[in-house]
Order: structure tokens, then C-alpha cells, then sequence
């Protein structure tokens, strides 16, 4: 992200400082996650210190001061999840993407994370990739959910087309 485009997001919202959760959500909209050099542009342009930005920056879930991956899995480990088998289902999305929950892919495909409750129990167990629901998740279904999110170059890969 350039820095012109960091300063479009900023003036914006009117450079004011009671816009930095909305700054910050479209930077991480636009890069996956906070980099340090736009914190400290929006802190520079706002008069706002760093240490106040890395407060609201970690304070918040939704924002990640890691890069992530393109596509996010989160995996619900609810009760009603978790006692039909959403253990089983971490562990082979571990084992198909080489990832522990909280890590991205080398090739910033995929982050992967766990969450307490995806709200839709009845279909548990539960993946959302993006946003789109995968009820009734069984091990034997993640490498073909996976498979629709996987990069044009993974795709070839997985074809023999290298």
C-alpha cells in the first residue's frame, strides 16, 4: 500500500482522530493486515502516538498486525461443534495446509484460526472460509472444501500441470 493511498483512506474520514477504527479497518481491508508503516503514517498524519495505535491495533480481533493469508478459515470449536469432531477437522486442515491455528500459508493463501462460535450450531461441525458456511465438516471433506480457495498455481500443482 503506498503512501498516497494511505493518506486517501485518512482524508477520508476528515483526518480526525475519532476515525481511527474506520482508517484502520480499510487499510486492513486493502492489505490483510496492519502494517507498521501505515500505523505510523496514520499516527504522523493524525498526531495520534504509536503506542495508542498498537493499543486499539491489538485490542481488537478483527485487526492483525501479521500479514494474512487471501482466504481465512475459522473453524468453530463450540460445544456443538467441538463434541461432533471440530478437533478432527483443525487437524486435517493442519496436516493439508501445514498450518497451526493463528498461522498463514507461506504462500498467503490461507490463515487459519479457530473461533468459539460461528452461531449456526445445527450444521456443526462448522468451517467458514471467507465468510461461506461448510456444515456437517467431516475430515474427509476438507481437502475438497480447500480445494475451491486454493490459488490458480496450487490448482495446476494438484493436476499435475506444473
Amino acid at each position: 500500500m503506498t503512501r498516497s493511498e494511505i493518506e486517501m483512506i485518512i482524508n477520508k474520514y476528515g483526518n480526525k482522530e475519532s476515525s481511527i477504527l474506520a482508517i484502520l479497518q480499510d487499510i486492513q481491508a486493502k492489505e490483510k493486515y496492519l502494517p507498521r508503516e501505515a500505523l505510523e503514517l496514520v499516527g504522523e498524519k493524525l498526531n495520534i502516538p504509536i503506542s495508542k495505535i498498537y493499543r486499539i491495533a491489538t485490542f481488537y480481533r478483527a485487526f492483525s498486525l501479521m500479514p494474512r493469508g487471501k482466504h481465512e478459515i475459522c473453524v468453530c470449536m463450540g460445544t456443538a461443534c467441538h463434541v461432533r469432531g471440530a478437533q478432527r477437522i483443525v487437524d486435517q486442515i493442519k496436516l493439508e495446509l501445514g498450518i497451526r491455528p493463528g498461522e498463514t500459508t507461506r504462500d498467503q493463501n490461507f490463515t487459519l484460526e479457530t473461533v468459539n462460535c460461528l452461531g449456526v450450531c445445527a450444521a456443526g461441525p462448522v468451517v467458514a472460509i471467507d465468510g461461506e458456511y461448510f456444515g456437517k465438516m467431516s475430515p474427509a471433506k476438507v481437502e475438497e472444501t480447500l480445494k475451491k480457495f486454493w490459488s490458480e498455481k496450487k490448482k495446476e500443482e494438484a493436476n499435475g500441470k506444473t
